[in-house]
């Protein structure tokens, strides 16, 4: 089977999914990305805000109704999850293969 022309994911895209596992908006969703990555990830409002744009248009997340009008909230799509479950399968396959030749 082929690979998914969108993997590997980059790791940013990668947090940025997981951070919306949970709807989030978008100052939350920096916070999580950092956080999850143990400080290795900080991102600027306009990167972040630029993902979400590309994120949605491949429908890897979506926008979702929110109690703030003045905040957009976003959640991962089925299609997301699965984008993460097979990057998470690819990663585990290197570290797999890594570990086994450096024994």
């Amino acid at each position: 089977m082929d690979r998914d022309k969108h993997l590997p994911l980059t790791e940013t895209v990668y947090y940025i999914l997981l951070a919306v596992i949970e709807p989030a908006h978008g100052y939350l969703i920096m916070q999580k990305v950092e956080e999850l990555s143990g400080g290795q990830v900080r991102m600027a409002a306009g990167t972040l805000y630029g993902a979400v744009e590309n994120l949605v248009k491949l429908k890897f997340i979506q926008p979702v109704a929110s109690m703030d009008s003045r905040r957009k909230v976003y959640a991962i799509t089925d299609k997301g999850l699965e984008m993460l479950r097979l990057d998470r399968e690819r990663m585990k396959h290197m570290i797999d293969v890594t570990a086994d030749l450096l024994k």
